[in-house]
């Protein structure tokens, strides 16, 4: 990936270079005709083409923004409740997600989204266990953390 975007940029300030513009379009407008040209050679690459893990990521940053505000709406309309109906509790969650930066990612990313917390790693780290506010469905919870987080990870490391 890095590698891939190295020769972005050296095709970007050759694009410059040629046509004797030294500004913004000029650059972009290299960038993109390396984009075209990297895009169109991604098959003499061993690793994929890096706009793809850049998307993800991009699509992971929604992911979190979009989680924070509903899991803050959520946390918000318990607490304005005049009557507390809420279960907090401790479940498991099994992870598959293998690397320790992947599950310290999945970890942060629980832990920055209100009413949830991890609180412990398993030792083969496959298995966490988290504290959440208000646990009405466990599986459903499982269900949620696997289908939003883990897999925006895995489509952004694998």
């Amino acid at each position: 990936m890095a590698f891939q975007i190295v020769l972005n940029l050296i095709i970007a300030f050759v694009w410059m270079f040629l046509n004797n513009s030294w500004n913004g379009i000029g650059f972009l407008i290299g960038y993109m005709l390396g984009l075209l040209l990297i895009g169109g050679m991604r098959r003499f690459f061993p690793q994929r083409f890096y706009i793809v893990r850049v998307w993800a990521i991009f699509k992971l940053i929604i992911l979190l923004f979009k989680e924070l505000v509903r899991a803050s709406i959520g946390v918000i309309r318990e607490i304005i409740k005049p009557k507390l109906d809420i279960r907090p509790g401790i479940f498991s969650y099994r992870t598959q997600l293998s690397s320790d930066w992947e599950v310290t990612l999945l970890c942060l990313l629980i832990s920055l989204t209100p009413g949830s917390l991890p609180l412990e790693i398993s030792g083969n780290q496959r298995k966490l266990f988290i504290h959440a506010l208000d646990i009405k469905d466990e599986e459903r919870m499982r269900n949620d953390i696997q289908n939003t987080f883990e897999k925006a990870i895995m489509e952004v490391t694998r």
